[in-house]
């Protein structure tokens, strides 16, 4: 950060940048407790997570506040008001990605499908978008574009395991018409994952902003096939 006349602005920029991390450590929590939940078939643990989402609504309301505060009062110009806006960014990204992690322990209890081998494979994906998650905010923490450029890149890495889970899937449906339902709850859970893993690269697209200055603007080489296999379905 820049060097500042007030010492309330520097309080002020460095309350906010901890806000995001403290929310960033209830986003991978909220991650955790989810996949955590689907290892154990525990539905306990499921419930937690959603209760616990109201907890990143609050959070991201009071960096919403504090934004608009430092905004209005402090004017902030070039790498301050990177970060005011990244902040405002990152907080809307964690806070979409807790509503997938309750949205995946809803379907969990719904599902109640203990012991189901095609979990395992969801439960493998899960890990991969949390994984990303932490680094990008431990991109975020450390200012480092590189860590969050390698986040970046493994989207499309992402993208080919959820492609892969689909088609699996897919085919368990085809097998067994008796499968259907847990099997759709299961795509359903698996495209929530897909999309933390987007949101994960969308925090990493923020961090190198904060550092570099510019946007982004090479395009994500996205792998998720998945569209193409719902109007082909495996015979």
């Amino acid at each position: 950060m820049t060097d500042h006349i007030s010492k309330s602005f520097e309080e002020d920029l460095l309350r906010l940048k901890d806000l995001v991390i403290v929310m960033g450590g209830l986003t991978i929590r909220q991650l955790d407790g989810a996949l955590q939940a689907a290892e154990g078939s525990d539905t306990s643990i499921a419930t937690r997570v959603i209760e616990r989402e109201p907890e990143a609504d609050r959070l991201e309301h009071e960096i919403d506040g504090l934004v608009i505060r430092i905004l209005a009062l402090r004017q902030p110009m070039a790498v301050d008001l990177r970060h005011a806006l990244s902040a405002l960014r990152i907080a809307n990204e964690l806070e979409r990605i807790c509503d997938h992690a309750k949205d995946f322990a809803q379907r969990l209890i719904a599902l109640a499908a203990g012991g189901n081998a095609r979990l395992r494979s969801l439960i493998n994906l899960g890990r991969f978008a949390t994984v990303m998650v932490k680094d990008a905010m431990r991109a975020y923490q450390e200012a480092d574009d590189r860590q969050a450029e390698d986040v970046w890149h493994r989207d499309r890495v992402l993208d080919e395991m959820y492609t892969g889970l689909f088609r699996e899937l897919l085919t368990y449906m085809a097998e067994d018409a008796r499968r259907i339902s847990a099997s759709v709850q299961m795509l359903f859970m698996a495209r929530d994952i897909e999309r933390v893993g987007d949101r994960a690269t969308n925090i990493a697209e923020m961090v190198r902003y904060l550092v570099g200055g510019l946007p982004v603007e090479e395009a994500r080489q996205k792998a998720d096939a998945t569209k193409s296999m719902i109007l082909s379905p495996p015979l």
